[in-house]
C-alpha cells in the first residue's frame, strides 16, 4: 500500500467527481487520486452521496438509497491496477459488526488482514459498514429501533450500478458474509440471479423457516432490540418459508454460482480444511453457537448434493464463530472466488 494523504477530503452529490475529487484536497501536493465518477443517478435516486479518500487506494463511500432514504457507508478498497475495468467484491458484516452508535467501527477491514491481503488483487472490495441486526433483507414493516430495512433492494438493484459507474468496474460481482450475512448472500444471490458470479458464507445457519435455524435468525434479530416479525411477518408467516434460501425452490436459483460455505468443526470435529494455522485455541475453541452453525450446514450441504448443485464445503478443525476464523476461511475461498471473476 502506499503513503496515506496528509489529510482527508470529501464532497458532495453530483458535482464530487468533478470538483472535489478532480481537484483532491487544494493546496496539498500530492499524486491524482481516483476519478470517481458520480454521473449514475438510479430513476429511483439513488446516488454516491460523497467520498472521504483515506489513500490512493482506499475511501469511504456514502450511497443514498432512494428505498431506506438514508444514506449508507461502505469502506472501498481500489485495485492493484485500475487501468482496466475490474471487478468487484461485497463483503457483508454480522450482526454487532459495522459501525456502532458510539462510531466505533467492526468490520473487514479492522477485525482481518483484507487490506494486506488484496493489496496484489485486481479487484474492487466494497464493505458495507450499516445494516446491523437486518439480516440484509427487505423488512415487510419499519422498526421502532433499527428503522426502515429494504437491503435486498438496496444491494441487488441500487448500490450495483452506482458502484459500477463510479468505479469503471467490468460488472462481474462475488459476495460474502459472515454470521448474520453468511445467510444473507446466498438470500440475495437468489434473489438476482446472475448478480453475483460467486457467494462465500462463513459460519451461517440458511434455514430461516425451521428450527434451530429459524430461532436462531429471531434471536439475532431480537437481541439488537428489534422486532423479528416487523421483517416477514409473525412466525410461521408464508413469507418466512418463502425468503429462506435452504428450500429447494431458492437453491436451484444459485445452480451455475461459484459457491463456498463454510463453518467451524470444533476441536474434535471433521477435518479437510486449513488446521488452526496458528491461532490460539480460546480464540478458535468450539462453543455452542458454531454447533448450531455447523449443524446447519450439514443440513445445507444434504440439500445442494440431493440437488446437484455444486458447492464447496469446509469445517475448519478447532473453528469457532469469530473473525480469526473467518479470516482463514475467506483465505481458502478466494482463489475459488477470483477464477469466478475472471482475476
Amino acid at each position: 500500500m502506499k503513503s496515506a494523504r496528509g489529510r482527508l477530503c470529501q464532497g458532495a452529490g453530483a458535482i464530487l467527481a468533478a470538483t472535489v475529487l478532480g481537484v483532491f484536497c487544494a493546496g496539498v501536493a500530492q499524486a491524482e487520486p481516483p476519478a470517481f465518477s458520480s454521473a449514475q443517478v438510479d430513476a429511483d435516486g439513488s446516488h454516491l452521496d460523497h467520498v472521504v479518500q483515506h489513500d490512493d487506494r482506499r475511501a469511504t463511500f456514502y450511497v443514498y438509497s432512494a428505498a431506506m432514504n438514508r444514506v449508507i457507508a461502505m469502506q472501498v478498497i481500489l485495485p492493484a491496477d485500475s487501468s482496466a475495468p475490474r471487478p468487484t467484491l461485497y463483503l457483508l458484516n454480522g450482526a454487532e459488526d459495522g459501525v456502532d452508535g458510539n462510531g466505533q467501527e467492526t468490520s473487514w477491514e479492522t477485525k482481518t488482514d483484507l487490506v494486506s491481503y488484496m493489496g496484489d488483487q485486481n479487484v474492487n472490495v466494497v464493505n458495507i459498514l450499516d445494516g446491523r441486526y437486518s439480516y440484509y433483507t427487505d423488512w415487510q414493516a419499519d422498526d421502532p429501533v433499527i428503522g426502515r430495512n429494504k437491503w435486498t433492494t438496496f444491494l441487488t438493484q441500487e448500490l450495483p450500478p452506482v458502484i459500477d459507474s463510479a468505479l469503471h468496474s467490468s460488472g462481474r460481482n462475488a459476495i460474502a458474509g459472515v454470521s448474520m450475512s453468511a445467510t444473507s448472500v446466498l438470500a440475495l444471490a437468489e434473489d438476482a440471479p446472475g448478480l453475483y458470479q460467486s457467494v462465500g458464507s462463513f459460519s451461517g445457519c440458511a434455514q430461516t423457516s425451521t428450527d434451530p435455524g429459524r430461532r436462531y435468525f429471531q434471536i439475532t434479530v431480537a437481541s439488537g432490540g428489534a422486532n423479528p416479525w416487523n421483517i416477514w411477518g409473525p412466525d410461521g408467516s408464508p413469507s418466512w418459508t418463502a425468503h429462506d434460501p435452504s428450500t429447494d425452490a431458492n437453491l436451484v436459483k444459485l445452480r451455475g454460482t461459484n459457491l463456498y460455505i463454510a463453518a467451524g468443526a470444533g476441536p474434535d470435529g471433521a477435518s479437510g480444511a486449513n488446521g488452526n494455522m496458528g491461532l490460539s485455541q480460546p480464540a478458535v475453541s468450539s462453543n455452542l453457537l458454531e454447533s448450531t452453525v455447523a449443524a446447519c450446514t450439514q443440513t445445507l450441504q444434504s440439500a445442494t448434493e440431493r440437488l446437484g448443485i455444486p458447492a464447496t464445503y469446509s469445517y475448519l478443525p478447532n473453528g469457532g464463530h469469530n473473525w480469526p476464523s473467518w479470516q482463514i476461511d475467506f483465505h481458502a475461498a478466494w482463489p475459488g472466488m477470483a477464477r469466478s471473476l475472471g482475476i
